[in-house]
C-alpha cells in the first residue's frame, strides 16, 4: 500500500503568457484560485416548507499575487500599461504546483486576465524590509488540469 500525502503548497511557479522572464515566474504568495455558483430561488406554489435554489453563474474570485518588487519586469510593465494609457491586453496566466522533482502536479489555467489592482508595500525609515507589491488581476474562468 503506497501511503498519499498531500502536496505542499510552497513549490509553484505563476507563467504569464505576455513573458518568459524567468523573474516573472517567482512569487511570494498566489490567492484567489477559486469558484462558486450564484444561486437564484424558486418558490414553488403550495410548498412552504422550502424553496427551490437553481444554479445561475458562476463567480471566480479576483487573482492576488505577491512578490518583492521588481524594477523591470514585462508583467509590471503590463500593469502599467493598463493604469498609466488605459491599454487592456487580456493574457493567459497558469498556475503551477510542483512536487519536489520540478514537476506539475497540478495546473490552474486563467483565462483571459486583466489588471485589476497594482500596490506596493509601506516605504518605512524605521524598517528594513524587502519591498513587496502586490498585482491584482480580474478574470474570466480557470480550469484545473
Amino acid at each position: 500500500m503506497i501511503d498519499y500525502y498531500p502536496p505542499l503548497g510552497f513549490y509553484y511557479k505563476v507563467e504569464f503568457g505576455i513573458s518568459t522572464d524567468k523573474n516573472d515566474v517567482r512569487f511570494q504568495s498566489v490567492s484567489g484560485l477559486s469558484v462558486e455558483y450564484d444561486y437564484e430561488s424558486f418558490k414553488e406554489g403550495g410548498e412552504n416548507r422550502f424553496e427551490h435554489k437553481l444554479p445561475v453563474r458562476t463567480k471566480y474570485a479576483d487573482l492576488v499575487l505577491k512578490r518583492g518588487m521588481l524594477t523591470d519586469s514585462k508583467v509590471l510593465n503590463w500593469f502599467l500599461d493598463a493604469f498609466r494609457d488605459r491599454k487592456f491586453e487580456p493574457a493567459d496566466v497558469n498556475v503551477i504546483l510542483m512536487n519536489e522533482k520540478s514537476e506539475p502536479l497540478r495546473t490552474w489555467k486563467i483565462a483571459h486576465a486583466i489588471p485589476k489592482k497594482w500596490l506596493v508595500s509601506d516605504l518605512n525609515a524605521n524598517e528594513s524590509a524587502v519591498v513587496i507589491e502586490t498585482l491584482e488581476l480580474t478574470y474570466r474562468y480557470f480550469t484545473v488540469q
